[in-house]
């Protein structure tokens, strides 16, 4: 790993044992940029990577050169209205309404390790070897702004994070009204664009299309990272798969609204910009303040998708995640939502739980309803404290019962909303986000307190604290049911208010930082409507997240798919729901049900009372199958081996560092009739190594179960034997595959 300034050629070459990226200061002062790929030799005079030559109709820069424009320069830090037409990085509105601005290089330095954003989730490091970091200090003279570029390449693999810092070191205050974190031009467009996208009970489903001349978005402006449009995006080349090809992906550390655009302009160049989507956005720098844009990240390979979520599976579950539960693995829980709704006492619940400790589950949660006045969601969310009604001993007297049969206890809350009917909101009507003078939008009878202010965030973490305080709670699942609508804050003026949603984001960054720093042994889970806030921001607080409402195996292949593109499998919150599914009203076997959410961090949402003698039996071989196994599956590496989105069948595995145990997930749709052969290519597996498969007692060297294949074939391909239970729809198998000898 290394940082390589070129004093003479002003070029600046950033490589590890993978990559390189390089760029270089340009004759106006801007940076340009030149090469993102594999790591290629360094030299020091890459000036002919520019491709600059006169184009008809062009703005130049210098008068009498005609092949200086900033329309056609790969830059990386473009802005609008100096010749470069495409959509900037950054725009900063002046006092006399200019928003013409150009930053210039002035200085650099270069440190070992990687700094901290304050009070922002970023990547990191635990040893400054594992990183290096750039910082260019770049300037406008006119405006009087300072921009601090950082570009941290890590010692290993194709990724490099980024973010900028600007300070206002003029005489006068100015508005950035753009601010985006990262700005990647290409010299080509022939890629494809692959987005996660849906809505609730449907999220992070993979869409793909080829780039095209104009522009290809995802974003949000619903003050969430949302259900409909992931921060995660990939440009691949047509003909790149999940085990051969080249692709960048770009994930932004963020949680509130965001922009991810690819822009293909005349001449078939890409410019990729990644940050805080501009259309909500407005932020008030006074002098001497600063700010700072959150981190995107942005990793490269030439070896396929599945080579490319690696990447950031690493990254993000050693490196974004932190705390205590960041390399333990979690606790197999029962959920009580499904199984109860609002509709429990405490009796029901500990019924719900001795039956769970019997069958071997270690986690018992409380979901909504345990608090205020809450029978309904119509009232009661802003008042956290346990409705004694319900509850005779409270959330203690709970908690310490279940502690005494065994198991651990877990809390649900959703702090950031607050019921008309509740006290908190009958005590301060101008907490929440609302415009004066207008009629207010809700959400599940819910609004959105007012986050921006610091009151309001603490009032609500002494109330969730004192909880933690004084009751055993292990867990808490942490809900968001609504996005944002009236983005207005009373605690703010006039020109601040394009300031509020990044500021309601800074608040529950704020609130998590607080509340797992002093209870750093709890367990956090990330919940928003299920999978409405899946970021990797939240990941930095919480270690794992609820996926999805939707718990229906069959839709959960999909959404678990696609979610592994980016996610480690230790953060995907995945259930066995009851049958029939509550969202999809699909009866789907047990075992497949259990056999889907082995790829995650595994649990129930059911009353395992209402099930047979034979299912319980069948409960408690899953329980200690996953005890088994779960370190593998949740911390392992994942190789996706058929995908959902394209066919009947589905496959995924996890391998062991040592490569000596594989568990291996098929999955089939629809039943087939006299159907072909099937079979899958595994990968990641030791060709010199003779396995034993689970299954049937079979061995196969590596090197047969990954150029022939795993041989998945079954009944279906031919006439059904009389002496097998018959295959059904919604088909599928665990392999155990172990090296021997």
């Amino acid at each position: 790993m290394s940082i390589i300034f070129h004093e003479k050629t002003k070029v600046f070459h950033l490589q590890n044992n993978a990559i390189s990226y390089i760029m270089m200061v340009l004759p106006n002062g801007q940076m340009g940029h030149l090469y993102f790929g594999k790591k290629i030799h360094d030299r020091e005079d890459f000036g002919d990577l520019l491709e600059t030559a006169p184009r008809p109709m062009s703005s130049c820069t210098f008068e009498g050169n005609k092949s200086f424009s900033l329309e056609h320069i790969k830059q990386e830090l473009p802005s609008y209205g100096t010749g470069d037409y495409r959509s900037p990085a950054v725009e900063v509105r002046q006092e006399n309404g200019s928003r013409i601005s150009s930053f210039q290089y002035h200085s650099h330095h270069v440190g070992s390790g990687k700094p901290k954003l304050p009070g922002l989730p970023a990547t990191y490091v635990e040893d400054k070897a594992e990183a290096e970091t750039l910082v260019l200090d770049l300037y406008d003279d006119v405006a009087g702004i300072w921009a601090e570029a950082f570009y941290t390449i890590f010692a290993e693999g194709g990724v490099i994070a980024r973010s900028v810092r600007y300070i206002n070191k003029g005489s006068q205050p100015v508005q950035l009204s753009r601010a985006m974190s990262l700005c990647l031009d290409l010299p080509d467009c022939e890629y494809d664009w692959v987005q996660f996208s849906g809505v609730w009970a449907r999220e992070r489903h993979l869409k793909s299309r080829r780039l095209t001349m104009g522009i290809q978005s995802v974003g949000s402006m619903r003050g969430n990272s949302s259900h409909e449009h992931n921060p995660f995006v990939i440009l691949k080349r047509p003909d790149t798969g999940e085990r051969h090809g080249e692709a960048i992906g770009f994930s932004f550390v963020y949680s509130g609204n965001f922009l991810m655009q690819a822009e293909v302009d005349g001449h078939d160049n890409t410019r990729v910009l990644v940050g805080i989507h501009p259309d909500t956005f407005e932020w008030q720098l006074g002098l001497k303040e600063s700010f700072q844009t959150p981190e995107a990240v942005m990793a490269y390979t030439d070896l396929g998708l599945n080579h490319l979520s690696q990447a950031f599976h690493k990254l993000f579950q050693k490196r974004l995640a932190r705390g205590y539960w960041r390399d333990r693995v979690r606790p197999i829980l029962i959920n009580n939502w499904e199984a109860t709704y609002f509709d429990f006492t405490e009796e029901k619940l500990v019924h719900i739980a001795e039956k769970a400790k019997e069958c071997g589950v270690e986690l018992f949660v409380l979901d909504d309803g345990w608090f205020g006045a809450r029978s309904s969601d119509h009232a009661g969310l802003g008042d956290w404290a346990a409705n004694k009604e319900r509850l005779a001993n409270g959330i203690t007297g709970l908690a310490e019962r279940i502690e005494g049969i065994g198991m651990k206890f877990g809390l649900w809350f959703e702090p950031e909303m607050v019921n008309k009917d509740s006290d908190l909101y009958r005590s301060h009507p101008d907490w929440i986000l609302q415009v004066p003078g207008r009629p207010n939008t809700h959400g599940r009878n819910q609004f959105v307190l007012d986050f921006s202010r610091a009151e309001v965030v603490d009032c609500i973490y002494e109330m969730m604290a004192k909880i933690l305080r004084e009751a055993k709670v292990s867990y808490i699942k942490w809900d968001m049911n609504r996005s944002i609508t009236e983005c207005f804050s009373q605690a703010y003026g006039p020109k601040q208010q394009g300031e509020i949603f990044h500021r309601y984001i800074l608040g529950v960054y704020d609130l998590y930082e607080r509340l797992t720093s002093e209870f750093p042994e709890v367990l956090f889970e990330s919940c928003a409507s299920g999978g409405g806030r899946f970021d990797p921001g939240i990941l930095y607080y919480a270690p794992q997240g609820w996926a999805s409402d939707n718990s229906d195996a069959v839709e959960r292949m999909k959404i678990q798919y696609g979610t592994s593109m980016c996610y480690p499998i230790s953060s995907i919150g995945s259930h066995v729901s009851v049958v029939p599914n509550h969202q999809m009203f699909r009866n789907t076997p047990l075992h497949t049900r259990a056999n889907v959410a082995y790829f995650g961090t595994f649990g129930y949402e059911l009353d395992l009372n209402k099930l047979t003698e034979e299912e319980i039996e069948e409960v408690k071989g899953q329980i200690a199958f996953m005890k088994e196994y779960r370190s593998l599956l949740q911390f392992g590496t994942f190789y996706r081996l058929k995908s959902p989105f394209e066919g009947n069948e589905m496959a995924w595995m996890a391998v062991s560092e040592d490569k000596k145990t594989a568990v291996v997930g098929w999955y089939r749709i629809l039943n087939a009739v006299n159907g072909a052969f099937t079979r899958v290519k595994l990968e990641g597996l030791c060709g010199e190594f003779c396995y034993e498969n689970s299954q049937d007692g079979s061995k196969h060297y590596g090197d047969e179960l990954m150029n022939f294949g795993l041989i998945t074939s079954d009944a279906t391909a031919g006439q059904q034997p009389e002496n097998q239970a018959p295959c059904t729809d919604y088909e599928s198998r665990i392999y155990v595959l172990k090296a021997i000898g």
